[in-house]
């Protein structure tokens, strides 16, 4: 009866992932509703809410290039036009990138994420309740990956079980059956999370999803450069409108292994 305790296995994973979701929902709307009312996010922000520390670099980068104090090329590498930064995150990039004026974009935009400004930052959202603190790992995003790995664990338990050899008296049919009661737990949870408390965010609390929302539905006309850089905030890097910066992005792991190897 081997399969029996593989099955109690299931359950316990799909009970546990689902007790964490089911917490980290209650939690998410137990948030204060005036967190942020009031709250201009300003760009830096907004890209930290949308997408962490990583966004915040990018959104420099972007930022620094259409005003053509940097210089992004299609063949990922960044270099200084203007080194004077006008405000911590450029000053931080211009640092990054080092004396000689030059570097691959990957470990610029590393750096970049780490620094004290972003670090800073992240402290500010997260005291005014917009941002999820660091390293909590109850928020719904995680959560939800937690109730999708023991789905794929029930799977796996059920067909280890199903692979094992089984009493006579007891038909494949019904071994299964009894797994698909744990796996109807996981995917029901999955569900009403996704019904209830989606979008999932690692980085924005709902009070942070809520300003963003009301910031990319806000952002000005096509001509305007503080539209386009709030939907690079909000989006990513996928919102770059030139073809050229969008090839500088995508080359930059490329040229990070390059560098490398060149420096030994």
């Amino acid at each position: 009866m081997f399969w029996v305790l593989l099955l109690l296995l299931a359950w316990a994973v799909a009970g546990i992932a689902g007790t964490r979701l089911c917490l980290a929902a209650a939690r998410a709307a137990a948030v204060d509703a005036d967190a942020g009312r009031g709250h201009d996010l300003t760009l830096y922000e907004a890209a930290f809410l949308s997408g962490g520390p990583s966004r915040v670099a990018e959104l420099t980068l972007v930022s620094m290039a259409r005003q053509h104090r940097l210089l992004l090329a299609h063949t990922g590498w960044a270099t200084v036009v203007d080194p004077r930064g006008r405000d911590e995150m450029e000053r931080t990039v211009i640092g990054a990138i080092g004396p000689e004026g030059q570097s691959p974009i990957a470990p610029v935009r590393t750096a970049a994420a780490s620094a004290e400004p972003v670090r800073g930052l992240a402290d500010g959202l997260v005291r005014a309740g917009l941002a999820v603190p660091d390293g909590a790992g109850t928020t719904v995003a995680s959560a939800v990956r937690q109730v999708r790995g023991a789905a794929l664990a029930v799977c796996a338990l059920g067909a280890t079980a199903l692979l094992m050899p089984a009493p006579p008296d007891l038909p494949r049919h019904l071994v299964a059956l009894w797994f698909a009661l744990p796996l109807t737990l996981s995917l029901s949870c999955l569900a009403l999370a996704r019904i209830e408390v989606h979008p999932y965010s690692r980085w924005a609390s709902p009070a942070g999803q809520r300003l963003i929302g009301a910031m990319a539905r806000h952002t000005g006309g096509p001509g305007d450069d503080r539209a386009y850089l709030t939907s690079v905030a909000v989006r990513g890097i996928r919102a770059v409108g030139e073809p050229d910066l969008r090839a500088a992005f995508a080359h930059r792991e490329q040229y990070l292994d390059r560098y490398r190897r060149q420096t030994g």
